[in-house]
């Protein structure tokens, strides 16, 4: 059975993307599933958030070329391996803009893992994109089948969801027509102010696939938990951000089919 490749992607910064990379796969591996998170951002925070090193060879050699994907995979914690993103990802994408058929190079690199020797059966693999639209965006929504939109509770976040999802359709219609929209979540949600809740109604209102019930909190332990290196489960497993990334995690397997 072929992994589920699913993108977390959300053109404006700030939205919580890579907690939601990170924590939302130490949850399904906490639930037994194996997963892959590519760390696609030259920012790497999604690397440095589970306390792996960034300065290594990571996702950027994979894409030159310069090593097999196998020997770019980290196993992070149990049941999750990471492929981690250096500094020289920042150049990718001037790089790669002269190759032929560009915009699906990790596409064809991630099936060439699937079939290797090397391949560890995951169930998922998550891919945390950079805040922004670039051949290295278009590279992960081509290669995946899904793609999850964190959406931060907060006024512009619904324009830009909007130029989002013009994006997906024209990736549809040109690149990858098989892309999905697994669904937007929630995150940062403060319930002290009004604006959260209009944020939200307003969703329910105009987003035309599915919102996830669960919501992220705004929370400090889960925005203390990378500098540590560590994710929410690991930092502080009691927590509102804890409990809702739990939630979050059984409602993902439940509409994936999968719990």
């Amino acid at each position: 059975m072929q992994p589920k490749i699913i993108v977390i992607c959300n053109r404006k910064g700030g939205t919580g993307k890579t907690n939601v990379a990170i924590n939302l796969a130490a949850y399904l591996c906490y639930f037994g599933k194996k997963v892959l998170l590519i760390d696609l951002d030259p920012q790497a925070n999604a690397t440095s958030g589970l306390g792996v090193e960034k300065n290594q060879p990571g996702i950027y050699e994979i894409l030159s070329q310069q090593i097999p994907f196998e020997n770019g995979m980290i196993q992070a914690r149990q049941n999750l391996w990471v492929t981690p993103a250096n500094e020289n990802l920042a150049g990718a994408d001037i790089e790669m803009v002269g190759l032929p058929n560009r915009e699906f190079i990790l596409s064809k690199i991630i099936g060439n893992l699937l079939i290797s020797p090397q391949n560890k059966n995951f169930d998922y693999i998550f891919i945390d994109t950079p805040p922004s639209l670039n051949l290295i965006t278009v590279n992960s929504l081509v290669a995946a089948h899904q793609i999850l939109i964190p959406v931060q509770a907060e006024y512009y976040a619904l324009e830009g969801l909007n130029q989002l999802l013009q994006t997906i359709g024209l990736i549809k219609e040109n690149l990858q027509p098989n892309l999905d929209v697994l669904g937007a979540v929630l995150t940062m949600y403060d319930t002290r102010g009004r604006l959260a809740e209009e944020v939200w109604e307003e969703m329910y209102k105009n987003f035309p696939y599915r919102i996830f019930r669960t919501i992220i909190p705004r929370n400090v332990r889960l925005a203390e938990a990378p500098s540590y290196g560590k994710t929410i489960l690991e930092y502080a497993p009691t927590s509102k951000g804890a409990k809702a990334y739990w939630r979050l995690a059984r409602e993902f397997l439940v509409n994936n089919d999968s719990f």
